[in-house]
């Protein structure tokens, strides 16, 4: 079932890190892309099982779900949805990261 969800950055840190991004970047039109593909549904991604989030976005960010949205290229980009059962569902996202940095994030 489609769940149209809001978008946001989980902080203005990784917005501004975002928006820094040179337009014609192939990783921001992926990540233009996935969020127009969250908008429509949050759950576009691929659900991360609870055994294998980083403890450091649970201490973080109180995360109770994780999501992976593969970008080109072997790029990762991570958010959780927020407020599932609630007037609006929000994905927030994380961030994104190649893969390398994707398989040390999450120990592999």
């Amino acid at each position: 079932m489609m769940k149209p969800s809001k978008v946001v950055f989980i902080s203005q840190e990784l917005e501004k890190s975002f928006n820094s991004l040179p337009n014609n970047d192939p990783i921001k039109k992926a990540i233009i892309r996935a969020i127009k593909d969250l908008k429509r549904n949050a759950f576009s991604g691929i659900q991360i099982p609870k055994r294998l989030f980083p403890k450091e976005y649970v201490k973080k960010y109180e995360i109770n779900n994780l999501w992976k949205y593969d970008l080109p290229k072997g790029w990762r980009l991570l958010y959780t949805v927020i407020g599932e059962n609630e007037v609006q569902i929000i994905s927030a996202i994380l961030e994104w990261f190649d893969h390398k940095e994707y398989e040390r994030r999450f120990g592999y």
